[in-house]
C-alpha cells in the first residue's frame, strides 16, 4: 500500500485553522491585545499631553477666561476680535516672514550634507562641529549671539575689518533688519540638524544610479539635480515639514534676544500667544490665537505634502 507523504507545515497550519477556526480567532485576539498593551503607555501620554490640551483649548477659545474670574461663554467673539486686532496682524506678518528661512536652510543643509558625505580625513570632526549648535540650548545661543550682534561685538568688528560697513550696525535694535538677524541665528542653529537628515538620505541612495548617469554623459550638476534631489524627496518632505513648523512656532530665540522688539518688528504669533496667556492672563483669547496658528500649520503641512510627494512639484 503506497504511503501518503506528510503535509507541508504551511498546509498543516492551514488545515488546523480550518478545523479549529475559533482557536485561530482567539490567537488573533491575543495578538491584538498584546499589541495594544504595548501601545498603551504611548497612547496614555498622547491622551494626556496632546489630545486633552487640544480639546480643552478648542473649548476654551469659546470662553472669556482670565484665571481669576469664572469662564464666561462668548461663542465666536474671540475669533471676530482677531479681524480688527492690529497686533494679531503684525504677529501673523512676522511669522509669515519667518517662513522665508525654510527654503534657505533646506538648500544650505543639502549642500552641506553633500560636502560631508565624502570619505575625507577629519570629516567626522567636521560633522560634529556643525552639530554642536543643535545640542546647545536656546538661552545659551541667544545670549551668545546677543553679545556678537552688539555694536562692539564680533559681527561688527569683522564687517568693519573687511571694510563692508563704515560704522557699527545695531543689529538687534533696528526695526528693519532685526527680524532677519534673528532668522540667521535660527539658520545657524538648525543647519546641523537638517544636515544629518539629508546625510542619512544621501547614504541610502545606491551609488549605481549616479554612476550610471555619469556614464551616460551627465555632468555632476545634472546628476545632482536630476538624480540625487529626486531620490531625496522623502527626506526633503520631512525636513521641510519640520522646519516650516519650527519657523511658524518660533519663540525661544525671539524671547531671549528681542522680546518681540524693537517696535514689534520681531513680534511673532507664539510671542503674542505667550503675552496674552501669561502676561495678560487672557486665556480664552490666547486659545483662539493658538487655534488660528494650528490651522495655519495644517495648511502649510498640506502644501508641503502636495509639493514634495509623488505627483507634486517636479524637479526636472
Amino acid at each position: 500500500m503506497p504511503v501518503r507523504p506528510a503535509p507541508k507545515p504551511s498546509a498543516a497550519r492551514g488545515l488546523g485553522h480550518a478545523l479549529n477556526p475559533s482557536g485561530a480567532r482567539g490567537s488573533g485576539r491575543r495578538t491584538t491585545l498584546v499589541a495594544y498593551l504595548f501601545l498603551l503607555p504611548a497612547l496614555a501620554l498622547l491622551a494626556i499631553f496632546t489630545f486633552y490640551p487640544v480639546i480643552f483649548g478648542t473649548v476654551l477659545s469659546l470662553f472669556e477666561y482670565d484665571v481669576i474670574n469664572p469662564p464666561r461663554y462668548v461663542g465666536l467673539q474671540q475669533f471676530q476680535r482677531l479681524l480688527s486686532d492690529r497686533y494679531f496682524w503684525i504677529a501673523l506678518t512676522n511669522s509669515a516672514k519667518y517662513v522665508l528661512v525654510v527654503p534657505v536652510i533646506q538648500l544650505c543643509s543639502i549642500l552641506l550634507a553633500v560636502l560631508v558625505n565624502r570619505p575625507l580625513r577629519g570629516v567626522g570632526a567636521f560633522r560634529a562641529a556643525y552639530y554642536i549648535p543643535v545640542i546647545t540650548s536656546w538661552p545659551v545661543v541667544g545670549i551668545m549671539w546677543t553679545w556678537m550682534y552688539d555694536q562692539q561685538g564680533v559681527v561688527n568688528w569683522v564687517l568693519r575689518g573687511l571694510d563692508l560697513v563704515a560704522r557699527p550696525i545695531s543689529w538687534l535694535n533696528h526695526p528693519t533688519i532685526t527680524l532677519y538677524a534673528v532668522m540667521f541665528v535660527t539658520l545657524w542653529k538648525g543647519l546641523g540638524w537638517y544636515m544629518v537628515i539629508y546625510l542619512s538620505g544621501l547614504q541610502a541612495i545606491p551609488v549605481e544610479y549616479e554612476e550610471a548617469a555619469m556614464i551616460d554623459g551627465a555632468s555632476r550638476s545634472r546628476v545632482f539635480w536630476h538624480v540625487t534631489i529626486p531620490l531625496l524627496r522623502p527626506y526633503v518632505l520631512l525636513a521641510s515639514l519640520l522646519s516650516t513648523m519650527a519657523a511658524v512656532k518660533v519663540f525661544e530665540e525671539i524671547y531671549v534676544m528681542t522680546r518681540g522688539g524693537p517696535f514689534f518688528s520681531t513680534y511673532t504669533m507664539f510671542m503674542y500667544i505667550f503675552d496674552k496667556a501669561f502676561e495678560e492672563l487672557n486665556m480664552g483669547y490666547a486659545a483662539a490665537l493658538a487655534l488660528v496658528l494650528a490651522a495655519i500649520l495644517l495648511v502649510l503641512s498640506a502644501i508641503n505634502f502636495r509639493v514634495f510627494r509623488r505627483g507634486g512639484l517636479e524637479w526636472y
